[in-house]
Parts: structure tokens; C-alpha cells; sequence
């Protein structure tokens, strides 16, 4: 196969690929590389590249698929990590000047999971500045673009991750979401993302933040691609603080995405807790789209009733989301090379006393609580992934105002948040575009640790409105 034709591969056809002789990874990884090489200067995918890693990796892979026995699942599929996960030996930037130079020397859990379903990491994918803003730019690789219009943000903090795999430089990537970082790249990029319920996927060794807000979790072309990776991830460490119950004996998420839907009873829900925000014309038009297709399925779609969301949980959202950015690790001397939005939220945090911190945080579970039990009638939920199609380069921060950068991505994406609030798993699934060809996503979110139900209708509208076949400009580029 050339490289070509291997890049149009999903991550399964990959995987089966190898197991079958007809391609190597030494081969997937030369041509995943190889697309890099070509494509990523204009796009910003990247971070840091390893070729040498990986083909050594691959190598590996290599000898041990000739040996063959009990492979694992994902042998030699080429993949790469979000630049906000620690990869031993390889330089970890967080998307921030001050780590630019920092080379850890342990894995996160993910890391260490998705090497032993076989996967071989390219390296690190761009992301913001400690992932804080919904758009990915940074001091370190500059912006990573919308595939679809090089013009656009490619959305973030996992806009490298969505980069890669929408411009076919790797099949499926790892990404993360604290407040819609996994689900905003993918609707942008017209891509399956998932963020998993909170406990899916272990954020060991370090922990959880303090909010309890952020997981990783896949993004992919396709719902069984993303839902391999998912099964990859999934399962705790020993001392994990939060775990979700794993499924039951012998049933993977690639399987669910296989398992009869049944008629689900769909709640839309559209209340915001941002006054005066609405719509764009776009966006409202493929949430109805999305809701008509779901219909014509056999499903029930009736509104969420209002009243759920008072103004004081975005205000606790708010203090909760600073907190982060009190704990950083910045040395006193470099606290001026941290952009401004990280400078303006670490202040906030900074700011907040022990009583107002714990208070936020106390708003936003008893909240949690209150919103699970009051939609616990739906099966699934439906809901916008942004309130707006995607912004031009500098949209958000072109001004340098840290408080107005912050204000600009609640109107666009506090839709997002809310479910990491929950810790409810949400997806992303790329149903509509734009008269002029820029895809917008619609979210889906299920109950908690209901991913089941969400890969199994994801996988229903995939077949029922394929999108795979749909690629941005560049995509037959010989690498």
C-alpha cells in the first residue's frame, strides 16, 4: 500500500491490517510521518514530533506482530499524545514559554495504557497554555487551524489532537476535556470526540485537579474508532479518588457501538446560563437537523423544561475554573511569560479565599445533584457543542485582555461545561456543515456512566448520515 492509501485507513482497518500481514506499523508509521511532515507546518497539529521514537516503537511492534500469539488490540496504529499529558522522556510544554524546555520522567496512566494496547505515538499535539481556553494557541507552536479553513481556530484544548486526524495525519488521537475540549475541536475539525463520564478514564499518577472537572478521551473519524480508544483508556489505577463502574463481563464500548438502540426519549436542552446569549443562525439550524434525523430514527425529542440553571452557577463555574489556575506551578520570576488569559485566571484564583473556594465548589456538586435527578427522565440528552461556527484566528484574544478573552468563550461555549460539571459523558458527532463547508457538531450526553447508550445511537446516525467519506482540502495530498 502507499502512504496515501494507508492514511484513508481507520485505526481498526489499521489494527486488523497488521494482524493480517498485508501492512506493517513500520510502514503506518513512515506514512503517518510522512503526512506530518507535509501537512502540519500550515496546520499546527503538533507540538513536538518523535520520529525516532516512534519508528523504534514500530519496529517493536513489528517484531512482536511476526511472532504473533495474543496481540493487542491496537498494534502498531499510529496515535499521539495531547501536549498536556506526561510522556517520559519526551518533552512536555503544557503549551506554555515557562515548560518549554520540560522533559518529565514518568507517564501519565493514559500514556502508559495506550502503549499497551499497542498504539505508537508521533508525539505531542498543540493545546493552549495549560488548556485553559477553548481555542488552541500558544507562545510555544503558535495556533493550530481548522483543517476545513486554515482562516478558522481548530478549537481546543485538544486542537492538535483534532488537527492530526482531521487532515489524516493519524487515525485517532488522545485528547482531554475539562470544559469541552475534547467536544469543541471535534465538532469543529467534523470529528466523533467523547468526553467519558468522570472516573472513565484514571488521571493517575498525579491525580485529578482540584475541580474535578477534566478527562481524557478520544477523538476519531469514526464512532467504533473513537470507542477502541475508549476501551484502550478505559479502567482505574489504585488510588484513583473517583472511579465509574466498568461494564459488565465480556462487553467492550466497541461493542456497544454494534448493540440495537431501541426508541430512546431524547430531552433537548437548550436552557443557557449566560443571559443574552443565542444562537447562531448556523448552529440552531443543525441542532434542529440533528433533531429531525434522531426523530425519523423512531426516537422521542421533547424540550428539557427551564428553571434548571440559575445565574449563580456560572459565577461558581467561574471561581471553580480559577482554582486551576491558583495551583500552577510557575516560578515567581516567569509569572510575565504566561499569556493573559492564564495571568487573569490565575489571579482569580489567587483572589478566592479558602471559604469562597470551598463555597464554589459546594454550588456546583449540590448543583450536579439537582440537574442529574431533574433530567433522569431522558435517556440522552440533546444540546448544542457551540453557540457560534467556528472563529477566525485571534477572535478571542486578539485584543490581549485576559478578562475579555475569558467572557468571549463562555458566550461560545458554556453548553460544554456544564456536563463536566455533572461529570455526565457527553459526544460530539459531526452530522451538519455549513453552506460554506465548515462542520458543526451536535452534542449528545447520556446518563451518568452511560457511554453505552451514546456509542450505540452515535453509531445509528453514523449510519443512518455516514460522514467519514467527508474530508477537508489537503486530505489527497501525497505525503
Amino acid at each position: 500500500m502507499t502512504g496515501t492509501q494507508l492514511h484513508e485507513l481507520t485505526a481498526l482497518e489499521q489494527a486488523a491490517a497488521v494482524r493480517d500481514r498485508t501492512v506493517s506499523p513500520v510502514e503506518l508509521v513512515e506514512a503517518a510521518l510522512a503526512r506530518v511532515e507535509a501537512l502540519d507546518a500550515g496546520l499546527g497539529g503538533f507540538v513536538t514530533v518523535t520520529p525516532e521514537r516512534a519508528l523504534a516503537a514500530a519496529a517493536d511492534a513489528e517484531a512482536r506482530a511476526l511472532r504473533g500469539g495474543d496481540l493487542p488490540p491496537l498494534l502498531g496504529v499510529p496515535t499521539a499524545i495531547k501536549d498536556l499529558n506526561n510522556t517520559a522522556g519526551v518533552r512536555t510544554t503544557f503549551g506554555s514559554a515557562v515548560y518549554a524546555d520540560f522533559v518529565p520522567g514518568f507517564d501519565d496512566a493514559v500514556v502508559t495504557k495506550l502503549a499497551a494496547a499497542g498504539t505508537v505515538s508521533l508525539g505531542k499535539t498543540n493545546t493552549p497554555e495549560f488548556g485553559f481556553p477553548c481555542y488552541t494557541d500558544n507562545d510555544v507552536a503558535g495556533p493550530a487551524r481548522c483543517p476545513w479553513d486554515p482562516t478558522r481556530l481548530a478549537g481546543g484544548s485538544s486542537g492538535g489532537a483534532a488537527v492530526a486526524v482531521a487532515a489524516g495525519m493519524l487515525p485517532f488521537a488522545q485528547g482531554s476535556d475539562g470544559g469541552g475540549s475534547i467536544r469543541i475541536p471535534a465538532s469543529i475539525n467534523g470529528l466523533f470526540g467523547i468526553k467519558p463520564t468522570r472516573g472513565r478514564v484514571s488521571n493517575a499518577p498525579l491525580g485529578s485537579d482540584v475541580t474535578g472537572l477534566g478527562t481524557n478521551g478520544p477523538l476519531a473519524r469514526t464512532v467504533r474508532d473513537a470507542a477502541a480508544m475508549l476501551d484502550a483508556m478505559a479502567g482505574p489505577v489504585p488510588g484513583d479518588t473517583t472511579w465509574a463502574p466498568p461494564l459488565p463481563p465480556g462487553e467492550t464500548f466497541l461493542g456497544c457501538a454494534d448493540r440495537p438502540v431501541g426508541r430512546l426519549r431524547i430531552g433537548r436542552a437548550l436552557e443557557f446560563p449566560l443571559p443574552g446569549a443565542v444562537l447562531e443562525p448556523e448552529v440552531a439550524a443543525a441542532l434542529d437537523d440533528a433533531a429531525r434525523l434522531l426523530e425519523s430514527l423512531g426516537h422521542e425529542v421533547v424540550d428539557v423544561p427551564g428553571g434548571l440553571i440559575s445565574p449563580e452557577v456560572l459565577g461558581a463555574f467561574e471561581r471553580v475554573w480559577a482554582l486551576s489556575g491558583a495551583t500552577l506551578a510557575v516560578p515567581a520570576g516567569r509569572v510575565g511569560e504566561l499569556r493573559p488569559l492564564t495571568r487573569e485566571l490565575r489571579a482569580r484564583g489567587l483572589a478566592l479565599s479558602a471559604q469562597a473556594a470551598m463555597e464554589a465548589l459546594n454550588a456546583l456538586r449540590n448543583f450536579s445533584r439537582r440537574y442529574v435527578q431533574a433530567t433522569d427522565g431522558f435517556d440522552v440528552l440533546l444540546a448544542p457543542v457551540t453557540t457560534m461556527t467556528p472563529r477566525p484566528l485571534g477572535w478571542f484574544d486578539a485584543d490581549g485582555d485576559g478578562a475579555a478573552d475569558f467572557a468571549r468563550q463562555e458566550r461560545y461555549a458554556a453548553f460544554t461545561a456544564l456536563y463536566n460539571v455533572t461529570g455526565q459523558p457527553a459526544v460530539s458527532v459531526p452530522l451538519h456543515w455549513t453552506a460554506d463547508g465548515l462542520p458543526i457538531g451536535t452534542m449528545l450526553v447520556g446518563r451518568p456512566a452511560d457511554e453505552a447508550t451514546l456509542i450505540a445511537l452515535a453509531a445509528q446516525l453514523e449510519e443512518a448520515r455516514p460522514w467519514a467519506h467527508r474530508h477537508p482540502p489537503g486530505w489527497h495530498a501525497d505525503a
